[in-house]
């Protein structure tokens, strides 16, 4: 350190104050403007003389003011016995230790959901193949980020995925698994796309979508499409109940002309 910052114990000018404890001539000038540090004396040509005690004053003042007091405040408690300050020390090393749990909650939070947006599950393989079955493939989430990963609905799947437990996981394999059998089922009994029924049945379909993230009835179309062109998507669903993959297509279809969508003409959204 130079003679120019390093302390001196006839005091040093305010520009070397301002240096050793890291704020800015402005501010102390500020400050020995409303009397919260005003430095005792003055070098012969004027100017103020900061010593050793205005410069520990000056970084008490810095630790209270990034604890959150007011200015007004620091000076009452800076100009008070030590036991007030000792205690409003007390009271902002509390707060303190809040604020840094809350963080480091926001950080953790934050970090699961980049995990989120670059894996897309957050289970290992094998709770995923215990949670979604033995022909679950773990790379399938992968593929979906190299697919989708760029898109809205990704990020919104990712969110909502971050927050996701094993349990949540459970209960939405439960209820896919029951609306496939309902599916199978209305496939093996003849039930007509477009019918009541069957309309019922692709509203719960774009329901299960929509756990993922937002899914309108055009955006339904077009996954109807790909659930119908995509040889391995029509493999998953025919193995389900043959034929189901251009059922589940047509009823998708149906249910969209029914909400006033043309399926024709449905754009991913």
């Amino acid at each position: 350190m130079t003679r120019h910052t390093r302390p001196d114990p006839d005091g040093v000018t305010v520009g070397v104050a301002a240096r050793l404890t890291g704020t800015t001539v402005r501010t102390l000038h500020h400050w020995d403007d409303i009397g919260l540090v005003s430095p005792a004396h003055r070098f012969p040509n004027g100017y103020r003389r900061y010593g050793p005690d205005d410069l520990a004053r000056i970084r008490r003042v810095l630790v209270h003011r990034a604890a959150g007091s007011t200015l007004d405040r620091i000076r009452a408690l800076l100009d008070s016995d030590t036991s007030d300050s000792v205690s409003e020390l007390r009271r902002q090393r509390a707060e303190l230790t809040d604020r840094i749990a809350q963080l480091q909650n926001m950080t953790a939070a934050l970090d699961s959901m980049l995990d989120a947006h670059e894996r897309g599950l957050l289970l290992s393989a094998e709770e995923q193949i215990a949670i979604f079955g033995d022909n679950w493939k773990p790379s399938w989430a992968g593929r979906a980020r190299d697919r989708w990963g760029d898109t809205d609905q990704w990020a919104e799947y990712a969110e909502r995925s971050a927050h996701r437990s094993p349990d949540d996981w459970r209960r939405i394999a439960d209820d896919v698994s029951a609306l496939e059998n309902a599916l199978a089922d209305a496939v093996r009994r003849g039930v007509e796309p477009g019918s009541d029924e069957a309309n019922e049945l692709a509203e719960r379909h774009r329901a299960s979508i929509d756990r993922y993230f937002t899914c309108t009835h055009s955006m339904h179309v077009c996954l109807g499409r790909m659930y119908e062109s995509d040889r391995e998507y029509a493999a998953h669903y025919d193995s389900v109940a043959p034929g189901l993959a251009v059922w589940l297509r047509a009823a998708i279809d149906a249910n969209a002309r029914a909400h006033g969508v043309d399926p024709s003409t449905a754009t991913w959204e």
